[in-house]
């Protein structure tokens, strides 16, 4: 699927993927929710990371505007390092509950759509994002966090879906 070029089609695209997402986490239950895969990870997991990325890419475009540095993908990590980061996010929310972290998706899943809406087609599309250091545009990088996270993660959810009725 490409990548949307306009802030229609971004919010089209973000609420298309959202509500597949948030169908199937109405289907998981809280002890399913918790249990781990072969990699150690269970959907809260998922879940809680998708949470956290929109939070993260806010404090990026944030920073950005701001003329502060930012870090990608935070504050003493490289991108190579993405494994250990999300390892230490994983104890940072252990102690949160499934409906915590559903909740917490809803709650950001909010945010990043007032964003969408709160920004222009020429704000999003209209040239790098601040502090990037690339060539992504915010409504691209905003795809990254939002919709493109919502995708992997249901696929993810289906797959676990699907190993469960095995």
């Amino acid at each position: 699927m490409p990548a949307a070029t306009n802030k229609d089609d971004l919010i089209a695209v973000t609420d298309k993927e959202y509500g597949k997402l948030e169908k199937l986490l109405e289907t998981i239950d809280a002890d399913f929710a918790l249990e781990k895969d072969d990699e150690d990870t269970s959907i809260k997991d998922v879940i809680g990371h998708r949470a956290h990325w929109i939070e993260l890419f806010l404090g990026w475009y944030n920073d950005g505007m701001a003329g502060k540095e930012v870090f990608f993908p935070a504050k003493g990590y490289k991108w190579s390092e993405l494994k250990r980061y999300n390892g230490n996010l994983r104890e940072q929310q252990a102690n949160l509950s499934w409906n915590d972290v559903v909740q917490l998706l809803e709650q950001n899943h909010k945010k990043i759509r007032k964003f969408m809406e709160d920004h222009s087609d020429k704000e999003l599309y209209g040239g790098p994002m601040k502090g990037a250091n690339n060539d992504w545009t915010p409504g691209r990088w905003a795809e990254a966090a939002g919709p493109s996270h919502y995708r992997s993660a249901a696929k993810y959810l289906r797959a676990r879906i699907r190993a469960q009725k095995k």
